[in-house]
């Protein structure tokens, strides 16, 4: 098993900056691939970024290209998801995922083996 553990979420106005972090621990894998996903009330999940942690390919929704950043740190088995230029409409349940045994970037999140628990990301007006 894989334990995810999300931090980082708040409150924060239009325009302003979170940085959100996954740290994996338990089993790891040497090939694999972590991801954001978010949920707002009333709507799916959705796809936000995701990185392949071996070639360090990266993907993005394009409602977040140019805002949002994911990067990882390799020692600590942590991803980040940097966030800039936060809207109203960026307000969501943000939740980690982790894909093993796999080198691809995909944005279908039943194609990802483990979840942590979610962030609350909320964005005034």
């Amino acid at each position: 098993q894989m334990q995810l553990v999300e931090s980082g979420g708040g409150l924060v106005q239009a325009g302003g900056s979170l940085r959100l972090s996954c740290a994996a621990s338990g089993r790891t894998f040497t090939t694999y691939v972590m991801a954001w996903f978010r949920q707002a009330p009333g709507k799916e999940r959705e796809f936000v970024a995701g990185i392949s942690w071996n070639t360090g390919a990266k993907l993005y929704r394009d409602s977040v290209k140019g805002r949002f950043t994911i990067s990882r740190d390799n020692a600590k088995n942590t991803v980040y998801l940097q966030m800039n230029s936060l809207q109203p409409e960026d307000t969501a349940v943000y939740y980690c995922a982790a894909r093993w045994a796999s080198a691809f970037v995909t944005g279908r999140g039943n194609e990802y083996d483990y979840w942590g628990q979610g962030t609350q990301v909320t964005v005034s007006s």
